[in-house]
């Protein structure tokens, strides 16, 4: 595993596994023993092969890091400095030692519970498992170096008398409960993380009662005992993270009080190796320890400015807060459950028979639970792991939502029997997109781009105007018609006169012109409606400018540059700036109208999943996992972006000519067009006309 000219001897030494940590009741077991026997037992095998491109990850990962290292400067090093000292100030003004939280963990659960019903078992060495896998073994079986998660033949060749028996989760599940409403007495809103752990927020109780931490865990350990006949082991301290470190002290039937005082948590904390803290596992350790030299969590303080360079700002304030002796201590809220799954591990088999056999169990088991939740769902993910190790995952989103075992083994069969001929060690699945169950509503804080839409949508329309999609569009908009050919007038109204319109190039466009759905167009500032069949006083003052020689608004006729109006008539100019005005609202409600039937539509269409085999994307061929899901909704709502866009660019050319914001408006009589400037030889830049015109050559 490693190159270094030790592994030739012992190569052991350098061969680290899940199973090769010690546990609680290990603590004298001959570690280079139990290392060389799941050496041994392991080379040459298609898990060893998948230990080796793990540790080869590893060791790359640990490269680059000393490379970044390396390359750091004494600048850096001290802007690190800061920023570290600036975090671990924040980190310890957040510090809370008014609760106490107690961890409860059962002793050996499985073997504890299959002792209880066997007590033959009592004295003997017993693994909860298989010769494939074991999921726990008693404190006699530990002795020998055996523990949760190793192979149960590199487990009977370090404990020959090991007895076996196999899993019971009922039989476990049914004694859970039994805990739970112990654990319910001390605090009904508790944390169980697993079938045999669980956080308690016990500051009410020892308030309420006027007893301490360690007579409350004393009685509630009793407790569990009468109950059950089972022990546990607990845990008490100001957090989460330490009364889990807490809890593991004096297993198995003990306990460990650690007082609300920053002084003994700070000393607590400082001896503390790394590896014992819940979320720093055998690849982080490697990290830390082997790029910056850090074995405890004290030494996290001391090496705070590499961390923060080296480390995500995220990873860094985990880091400082272990450092610091921090963890969580309010009660989290209920989350939306989201999925439910269920797996289970085999010895690697070819067999198609005994695979579909193992699928029709998880199914079962799947639906069981399901149903003990109220839960139907209609996202179902399959994932397999192949005797080499590699895990593959298929999903597929069904028409309709389901629960029952016949319904989840149909549809399960069909993604198994997609990968078969395989060599399988492992299947599992997955159940998610509830409907109307106990957990069934959606995320409230997610947001597809459909319901987007439809809340923009909503928001446009006012109840009580039959055009009132135009005229929200309309208000939203502050258009410059400096900027957008078409625009509507700017105007400096007076606010008590609004007849009185005078118009001024130079000014902001501070007014909108709007279609009330008649036809009629107020002018700035104006309270009264004009009738469409006769030129508006604003139009009539306009032309009346244009004949003295005044300056008027730029509208599409002398946007372009270049372009004058000479030699016409007021009557014309008061026609065509009135077109340009009707063409420019009429493009706006029509653009308005145009979007609210495409949305219509979209909302309208049945969902229909653009991924092929719930993987690889029809339309671009981009393949995302199905435990992907927030990143497959950004993909599936971009692609429908560009699907609305296309509409409304195909649908926007199909308005008439006259309706169209680019429209020319005509500066002379008839139908000929003023022939715009041509740009002078010695410019470097083309006048627009030039540009679109020479655009068009080349298309």
């Amino acid at each position: 595993m490693d190159s270094s000219s030790d592994a030739g001897d012992r190569p052991w030494q350098f061969y680290h596994t899940a199973f090769t940590n010690a546990k609680a009741g290990m603590d004298g077991v001959d570690k280079e023993k139990v290392q060389r026997t799941v050496y041994e037992m392991s080379k040459g095998s298609k898990f060893f092969e998948n230990e080796q491109r793990k540790e080869a990850f590893i060791q790359q990962k640990i490269e680059n890091m000393r490379c970044r290292y390396a390359m750091l400067t004494e600048a850096d090093i001290s802007h690190f400095h800061m920023i570290a000292d600036k975090k671990i100030n924040e980190l310890e003004a957040s510090r809370v030692l008014s609760r106490t939280w107690l961890h409860v963990d059962m002793d050996a659960f499985y073997a504890a519970v299959e002792t209880l019903e066997n007590p033959s078992l009592k004295e003997k060495p017993l693994a909860v498992g298989s010769l494939s896998m074991i999921s726990t073994a008693n404190y006699k079986a530990r002795k020998f170096g055996v523990r949760a998660a190793m192979p149960g033949f590199i487990a009977r060749k370090l404990c020959p008398d090991l007895i076996f028996v196999p899993t019971d989760f009922k039989k476990y599940t049914h004694y859970s409960e039994l805990t739970r409403k112990v654990f319910e007495k001390y605090d009904p809103y508790f944390m169980a993380t697993s079938l045999d752990e669980a956080y308690l927020d016990i500051t009410d109780v020892c308030r309420d009662r006027t007893i301490t931490s360690e007579e409350i865990a004393e009685e509630l350990r009793a407790a569990v005992y009468e109950e059950t006949g089972l022990t546990c082991s607990a845990g008490v301290g100001p957090n989460r993270l330490l009364a889990k470190v807490c809890s593991d002290i004096n297993k198995p039937n003990g306990q460990f009080v650690l007082p609300h005082d920053r002084v003994a948590v700070v000393t607590f904390i400082s001896s503390l190796p790394i590896r014992k803290i819940g979320g720093i596992g055998k690849v982080t350790e490697h990290i830390l320890r082997d790029v910056l030299g850090i074995n405890t969590c004290e030494e996290m303080l001391q090496k705070s400015a590499y961390i923060c360079a080296l480390f995500s700002s995220c990873a860094a304030d985990f880091f400082l807060s272990v450092g610091l002796g921090l963890g969580k201590t309010e009660t989290p809220e209920l989350r939306v459950r989201k999925s439910i799954s269920t797996e289970r591990t085999f010895p690697a088999t070819e067999d198609e028979a005994l695979i579909l056999q193992r699928l029709v169990e998880i199914a079962e088991n799947l639906s069981n639970d399901m149903a003990r939740e109220g839960l139907t769902g209609r996202t179902l993910t399959l994932k397999v792991k192949t005797a080499s190790f590699e895990v593959r995952s298929r999903a597929a989103t069904l028409q309709k939502y389901i629960c029952s075992k016949e319904d989840i083994l149909t549809h399960a069969s069909k993604l198994l029997k997609a990968e078969l001929p395989i060599s399988l060690r492992l299947i599992g699945l997955r159940m998610s997109q509830f409907c109307n169950g106990k957990f069934g509503q959606a995320d409230p804080t997610q947001r597809t781009l459909k319901n987007f839409i439809k809340s923009g949508d909503a928001s446009l329309k006012a109840p009580d105007s039959e055009n009132s999609t135009c005229s929200a569009f309309s208000n939203n908009c502050r258009m410059d018609d400096r900027k957008i050919s078409g625009s509507i007038y700017s105007s400096d109204a007076s606010p008590t006169n609004g007849d009185a319109c005078d118009f001024d190039e130079s000014s902001d466009s501070d007014h909108l012109l709007v279609d009330n759905g008649r036809g009629d167009f107020p002018c700035s500032g104006s309270s009264e409606m004009n009738n469409r069949s006769e030129p508006s006083k604003c139009q009539e003052d306009a032309a009346e400018r244009l004949r003295d020689g005044s300056s008027v608004p730029r509208t599409q006729a002398n946007i372009i540059e270049g372009s004058e109006m000479m030699d016409t008539e007021a009557s014309s100019i008061s026609e065509q700036l009135k077109e340009g005005i009707d063409s420019n609202i009429d493009d706006i409600c029509m653009m308005a109208r145009i979007f609210d039937d495409k949305q219509q539509v979209l909302s309208n269409e049945d969902e229909q999943s653009i991924w092929i085999n719930d993987y690889k994307c029809s339309v671009c061929g981009f393949e995302l996992p199905p435990s992907f899901i927030e990143e497959r909704q950004y993909h599936s709502d971009c692609h429908l972006a560009e699907k609305l866009q296309e509409s409304l660019v195909q649908e926007t050319s199909d308005i008439p000519q006259k309706h169209r914001i680019t429209q020319e408006v005509q500066c002379t009589r008839g139908s000929s067009r003023k022939k715009p400037k041509t740009t002078p030889k010695d410019r470097q830049h083309l006048t627009i006309d030039l540009f679109f015109a020479k655009g068009k050559q080349n298309l």
